[in-house]
């Protein structure tokens, strides 16, 4: 680390993909923590490192073949194959994650040409021997090639598998507008329930080790109390001097009850433990209750969605009849106008002729 500088530094959250799912971001901290671009200049190669304190929870090598993607407007994602994962950073505004995604295309710019001036000084280098060999010119060597990595043929498909769901369109129709609005609210409820039961996941997994460390305590304790026990026997079988013995028993006996008060202390925290266990699975059953309504009302949004499409045909359909009903109604007017004409002017002939007669 003495040779490295960081040239630039922002602040983000950190995530992971789960490496069991696939699919899920699992957050490597617990808050937002500063996240830098380190040059290397001994070896040529930047990186970008973040430390939670003195745990490195980034240490990702940009090479050219290399992506960032963002994936909304504060959120941005690239993948490792070297260290294989997928990393991701939760910025506090567009700006931020803008910048750093051009700071991520600079750099990668920079470790494709310092890429390529190694790949020629290792071809000059090697073709003097080649030559001489008679032999046929072989490809030089790449840092790549000797980690035994391929960015290019593993970073598109783990991009492609890892993208975030898209963000929901907005040029919905204007019915869809309330059904939206459900459905960011049960997404706000249930992202809340599986941020704490997250957090009660986790304490759950340091409840169940302290209680494993607890136990072994105990255990330990319970056979010092035994072994103090048989000491007391024997002391009082071997000694001859009753005062010292009453003493020393004395002693054995006020430890004794120091370990039988520290033992009462771990069942209670043992009991505290439990308690917590039934409320973290008392969640995970609100979530899962949670999970369901929101997808009875999906399925409501889209049968609703349904039935408005249908009345809008329906609609469609009843404007053309009305209209075909006018026009008809139309000629049929017009018809009997030249009917009406006609009558007058028999009429006035009918007239001329008694008024003749």
């Amino acid at each position: 680390m003495l040779m490295e500088q960081p040239i630039f530094s922002t602040k983000a959250h950190v995530f992971q993909i789960d490496p069991n799912t696939k699919k899920n971001w699992v957050p490597t901290s617990k808050h937002a923590v500063t996240v830098s671009y380190f040059y290397d200049s001994t070896r040529n190669v930047y990186r970008i490192i973040s430390l939670d304190g003195s745990k490195a929870i980034i240490n990702s090598t940009i090479s050219p073949n290399m992506t960032f993607t963002k994936t909304s407007q504060k959120f941005g994602q690239w993948a490792d194959s070297r260290a294989n994962t997928v990393y991701g950073l939760g910025f506090s505004s567009e700006h931020h994650l803008t910048k750093f995604a051009e700071k991520f295309q600079e750099f990668k710019e920079a470790a494709r040409l310092a890429k390529e001036k190694s790949q020629e000084k290792m071809e000059l280098t090697s073709t003097p021997s080649q030559e001489s060999a008679g032999g046929d010119i072989q490809s030089p060597l790449t840092p790549e090639s000797i980690n035994g990595t391929d960015d290019e043929g593993t970073t598109p498909e783990v991009r492609q598998n890892y993208e975030p769901r898209a963000e929901p369109t907005q040029n919905a129709l204007p019915f869809t507008h309330s059904s939206s609005a459900i459905n960011k609210h049960w997404e706000a409820e249930l992202a809340t329930l599986k941020g704490n039961n997250a957090k009660l996941t986790a304490a759950l997994l340091e409840s169940t080790a302290n209680v494993k460390q607890w136990k072994q305590q105990l255990a330990a304790y319970q056979e010092e109390a035994e072994r103090l026990h048989k000491r007391v026997s024997e002391l009082e079988c071997l000694s001859s001097q009753a005062n010292a013995v009453q003493t020393h028993k004395t002693e054995l006996s006020q430890t004794i009850q120091e370990l039988e008060s520290t033992l009462k202390k771990k069942e209670e925290e043992i009991e505290r433990l439990k308690e917590e266990i039934d409320h973290a699975k008392e969640l995970q059953e609100q979530r899962d209750s949670l999970s369901q309504k929101l997808q009875e009302v999906e399925t409501r949004n889209k049968d609703l969605e349904g039935q408005l499409s249908d009345l809008e045909q329906r609609l469609e359909k009843s404007q053309g009849e009305q209209d075909a009903f006018r026009n008809n109604l139309k000629t049929l007017l017009e018809i009997l106008d030249g009917k009406i004409f006609e009558l007058t002017e028999l009429r006035d002939s009918l007239a001329k002729l008694i008024e003749c007669s």
